[in-house]
């Protein structure tokens, strides 16, 4: 698979800012600019030539003389990736692997302009330009630049991008932002022989990995696909401490090792990530993360993930609750997604952007997500919500969360089967509050029939069926929705797209039956007590 760790050799920590251009067929492939730290587009020839594609977006005509305050596409991420110069950068590894000088004289001159149009403070420089994130990601640019021109212009912009990620102030401790300022930091520091500034870069790194991923390897962001990216940036982080001759500290090693499980774990059979929090349903973490022996896992953060077997054909869901939202999180306690017969059933609604939209910040909303709500009450952002129950059958597990998130108290019971595939959820609330829940389903399946409490979804002559019950009593009145408020799913970047969402009816108790594969599931209930299929579903 594809190494995530970008392979940085020895910063020559003892010299100056690096010797001249080399002759062509002399040039010095290092470690600095080599290595996968470069997004794929856009390529050397497609800068020389004038235009860039950046984060999805179509290709943009740089000119000759580069306008640094554009924004063709009012999207904040390539605004952000524009001024990282990473872009900049494919122009010197160009030069180092062709030897052709016109790269470099392409990127210096680039560079230095961008230098001189962006001071930090200056009236005319975007304020977003020296934000935490650009200013991290535009270092290993500026030092891979550094190791083929000496001029003080970039030396100084070194300093300049040193003293702002040293900045106490500006730090974003416990994120994963914070562990790019420490290796752009880390870098300079060994690039320009100041040892103060890598020691600081360690010291807060280890701080920030203990913060953003704890002992059970888990990622505090709340959006699991962000591990695959910490990962692999912890990866450069150890390789640069070794390059700089520092010893790497022993818990930022450990967490760093533990996160290939979570990130396991996190994965549904298809070899995508579950799309929980921030988290496209596109994510495949090209890393290698081995095989856990648990089949279950639940993780304290907030995470609780089972399957059936570690083959693509085996069955999955999730269940989140824990701490309140924060970083990449969405409001999605108590929210379940199921992967049964090679396909997602149950999906959640997915991340669209980062964009400031009424679209973006309904995808954070409970209403985005497979929960229950409290009727007649206010929802309360940010609550904990609690695990309280855990019980790991062969072959079956059952879970049960509980929160105010309502006001009053609102609990979700989980019971999952394998073999015969079966998810069943019980929502209630306390004070004779009334609960109704949302359900969604993959674009794929659309409504094939809906009357008496049961709902039949399908994709050709696939089929999965919805049972709901009140008390021991089927419950009708669902009601389905494709587009319209809730009938939506992003399953890529700046993607929407319809998908079947079954509204529930409100009741002071709803038992909600998933089965896969099926229209016709034998689904009973006497004395409180539900079978589908032959198995009893126990909470």
């Amino acid at each position: 698979m594809r190494r995530l760790a970008i392979p940085l050799a020895l910063m020559l920590a003892t010299t100056g800012l690096g010797a001249p251009a080399q002759a062509a067929d002399k040039v010095k492939r290092t470690a600095q600019c080599q290595g996968d730290w470069i997004p794929g587009t856009p390529t050397a020839e497609d800068v020389m030539n004038g235009e860039i594609s950046l984060v999805g977006q179509p290709a943009y005509k740089l000119g000759k003389k580069i306008n640094w305050g554009a924004s063709p596409y009012r999207n904040r991420s390539w605004e952000f990736v524009f001024h990282s110069l990473r872009w900049v950068g494919t122009l010197v590894v160009g030069y180092e692997n062709t030897g052709e000088a016109r790269y470099l004289e392409r990127a210096k001159e680039i560079t230095k302009d961008w230098v001189a149009s962006n001071k930090r403070g200056a009236s005319r420089t975007k304020p977003y330009v020296w934000k935490d994130h650009p200013t991290s990601l535009r270092t290993q640019a500026l030092v891979c630049l550094s190791m083929h021109v000496k001029d003080g212009w970039l030396s100084d912009s070194l300093k300049e991008h040193a003293k702002l990620l040293s900045d106490a102030r500006l730090y974003k401790k416990g994120h994963n932002h914070g562990i790019d300022q420490d290796i752009a930091l880390m870098a300079i520091g060994c690039r320009m022989a100041r040892r103060d500034w890598a020691s600081l870069a360690i010291k807060r790194l280890t701080g920030t990995v203990k913060l953003d991923v704890d002992s059970q390897g888990a990622l505090m962001e709340q959006a699991p696909r962000y591990a695959v990216y910490v990962y692999g940036r912890l990866q450069v982080a150890m390789t640069n401490m070794r390059d700089c001759d520092r010893k790497v500290p022993g818990e930022i090693a450990k967490r760093t090792e533990a996160l290939k499980d979570f990130v396991a774990h996190s994965t549904e059979p298809s070899g995508y990530m579950v799309p929980i929090g921030d988290g496209s349903a596109e994510t495949e973490p090209k890393m290698e993360t081995g095989t856990p022996k648990e089949k279950v896992k639940v993780y304290r953060a907030g995470y609780a993930y089972g399957r059936t077997d570690w083959t693509k054909e085996a069955a999955y869901y999730s269940l989140r609750f824990g701490p309140g939202t924060k970083f990449h999180g969405h409001e999605d306690h108590m929210s379940v997604t199921y992967y049964a017969d090679g396909r997602d059933i149950l999906v959640d609604a997915g991340f669209h952007s980062y964009e400031k939209s009424a679209y973006r910040y309904w995808t954070l909303s409970p209403e985005a997500h497979n929960v229950p709500m409290v009727e007649g009450a206010r929802f309360r952002p940010r609550t904990y919500t609690k695990l309280t129950k855990a019980t790991y059958g062969s072959g079956r597990q059952t879970f049960r969360v509980a929160d105010k998130a309502y006001g009053v108290g609102r609990t979700r019971s989980v019971f999952v089967n394998h073999g015969e595939d079966v998810m069943a959820v019980r929502d209630k609330a306390s004070g004779g509050k009334k609960v109704r829940n949302l359900w969604r389903f993959d674009p794929s399946l659309t409504v094939v029939s809906n009357a008496g409490g049961k709902v039949v979804l399908g994709d050709g002559k696939y089929r999965v069926t919805l049972v709901q019950l009140a008390g021991c009593e089927p419950v009708g009145g669902q009601k389905v929705e494709r587009g319209g408020k809730r009938g939506w799913v992003s399953p890529t970047y700046l993607s929407k797209k319809p998908a079947s969402v079954v509204v529930s009816p409100a009741a002071k108790e709803l038992v909600t039956v998933v089965v896969p594969g099926t229209d016709e599931p034998k689904v009973s209930c006497s004395g409180g007590k539900v079978k589908v299929n032959g198995v009893s579903v126990v909470f």
